[in-house]
């Protein structure tokens, strides 16, 4: 169901080892026994695999089969207070995770917002401009912004005839952007601790609830997901893996 093209249906809502042996040199063999030299291909080095794309650890959730069955809009359910509380719930649940490892990020760990090898997401500053900052505070930034958003009944409101703003659900396309790169970091950079935490299933169960959320209600772009060619998003490939798996649809 594509939630903008609900807009114009509905605006009102309802109530809601060992030691290693030394290494043999060529004194230890006669010249009859050292074999002929072997040609050598070029070396090419290679990024080692994600932790979070290998087994087990891909494969790890709490939730068995498709997300699709726990996003679909329930009957008799607004779907804007459906959106509503989703997002809260996502925001507050992401929330909790990156407070358990915050004393991992800091501002010389993470002295920019990584999501991948090659990608650093930027922070729009009051002046309109893209400016670098470390994780820690692009993170405090995002949160402190969604929250004082929840909070503003003129955006979610909460009282009985208050209304959901027209607004609304590009504003939500937003906090849902932001989201996205907080996940992203924490499965670039901190998903040592997640394992360390045994918390996986749980982490990896939250992010798929939320990447099938957002594509069912068209809150996420692909492109954002993905990220560009010369600039992946690593955590962006658990995209492709969990559509392989059967867990997210296309």
């Amino acid at each position: 169901m594509s939630f903008f093209n609900s807009i114009g249906r509905s605006m009102s809502r309802t109530p809601r080892g060992p030691k290693r042996s030394p290494t043999p040199t060529s004194s230890t063999f006669s010249s009859d026994m050292i074999p002929p030299p072997v040609p050598t291909s070029p070396v090419t080095s290679s990024t080692p695999k994600p932790l979070y794309l290998c087994s087990p650890f891909v494969e790890a959730a709490l939730v068995k089969g498709n997300f699709k069955t726990i996003v679909v809009l329930p009957k008799y359910v607004d779907i804007m207070e459906w959106v509503a509380v989703n997002v809260f719930d996502f925001y507050t649940n992401l929330n909790e995770f990156y407070g358990v490892i915050s004393e991992c990020c800091t501002q010389q760990s993470c002295p920019t917002m990584s999501a991948g090898q090659s990608l650093n997401y930027t922070w729009i500053n009051q002046d309109r401009k893209s400016v670098h900052l470390a994780a820690p505070t692009y993170i405090d930034y995002v949160m402190t912004w969604i929250q004082n958003l929840l909070d503003d009944e003129n955006v979610f409101p909460t009282k009985s005839g208050h209304d959901f703003p027209q607004s609304f659900p590009s504003t939500v396309k937003h906090v849902y952007r932001q989201l996205l790169r907080v996940f992203a970091h924490i499965y670039h950079a901190h998903y040592p601790q997640i394992l360390h935490l045994r918390s996986e299933p749980h982490f990896n169960s939250l992010f798929a609830h939320f990447l099938a959320f957002g594509r069912e209600y068209e809150l996420l772009d692909i492109k954002d997901v993905k990220g560009a060619a010369n600039s992946p998003v690593g955590a962006g490939m658990l995209w492709e893996k969990w559509r392989e798996m059967g867990i997210l649809e296309g």
